[in-house]
């Protein structure tokens, strides 16, 4: 599962409500043939607007901080990221968990960083026991984590406590409570990757991105109906981590 994140997990002093994180999940099996995929896309790009292959797609910068892409104009980069949104939708090979923490109303000791990959991480256990993620049935699935730098640190921690300790809640035919759901499934530390040198941490960005403007969009995004674009993504939208909403996102 490659993962990135929009917002920030600050909650005292952040300027933003919402906080997301974004999990594209693809078997290994099917790796290779879906990074053919994009590099066949990236090529696209580029003959249709000059985008070289190396250039790295940072959603949020693309827009508001584009550099030496200022070159290519706005509408241009916008109809790239939406372009991305649909190839990646086309992709049978890969399914996107996404989270969201709206932030406003949670008590101070809330920790959003935490709660939100939690989260992740209990979809993408829960995807490999089921064996409801796509790709093939192997009988016997383990899955790893590779998100953009982030706080390596934490996670580390987050991730070797979930597997001594992960209270999960019960439903009622269990008799309430909580259940110790230790991880079994997800084998060793994440392995952080740097965006620029991955096609795959850049689709999770752009999923991570979508995401947070579909609920939250900036004033460019707003008058372009970009808030809209999330639900592109909705054919690869890994519906069984919330049952609660018909699009999937788990709502924190």
């Amino acid at each position: 599962m490659y993962v990135d994140e929009s917002g920030d997990p600050g909650l005292g002093n952040s300027p933003v409500r919402y906080f997301t994180l974004s999990g594209l999940i693809l078997h290994e099996l099917r790796w290779a043939a879906c990074l053919e995929e994009l590099i066949a896309f990236r090529r696209e790009l580029k003959a249709l607007f000059g985008l070289k292959l190396r250039e790295e797609i940072h959603a949020g910068h693309m827009l508001a901080k584009p550099g030496e892409l200022a070159r290519i104009p706005k509408h241009q980069r916008l109809e790239i990221l939406r372009r991305y949104a649909d190839k990646l939708a086309a992709l049978d090979a890969i399914t996107v968990i996404n989270v969201v923490v709206d932030k406003q109303g949670k008590p101070p000791a809330y920790r959003v960083f935490d709660m939100a990959w939690q989260a992740l991480i209990q979809r993408f256990e829960n995807g490999l026991t089921r064996g409801t993620l796509p790709g093939p049935r192997q009988g016997d699935e383990r899955g790893m984590l590779f998100p953009d730098r982030t706080d390596e640190k934490q996670l580390r921690l987050l991730l070797r406590r979930m597997r001594a300790y992960n209270p999960v809640p019960s439903q009622a035919a269990f008799g309430g409570g909580y259940r110790n759901l230790q991880l079994r499934y997800i084998i060793e530390d994440a392995s952080h990757r740097d965006s620029d040198s991955s096609y795959f941490i850049q689709s999770a960005d752009l999923c991570a991105f979508l995401l947070y403007q579909h609920f939250a969009p900036n004033a460019y995004m707003k008058a372009k109906s970009g808030q809209n674009y999330f639900k592109r993504l909705d054919p690869i939208s890994y519906k069984p981590a919330s049952f609660k909403r018909p699009d999937g996102i788990v709502l924190l």
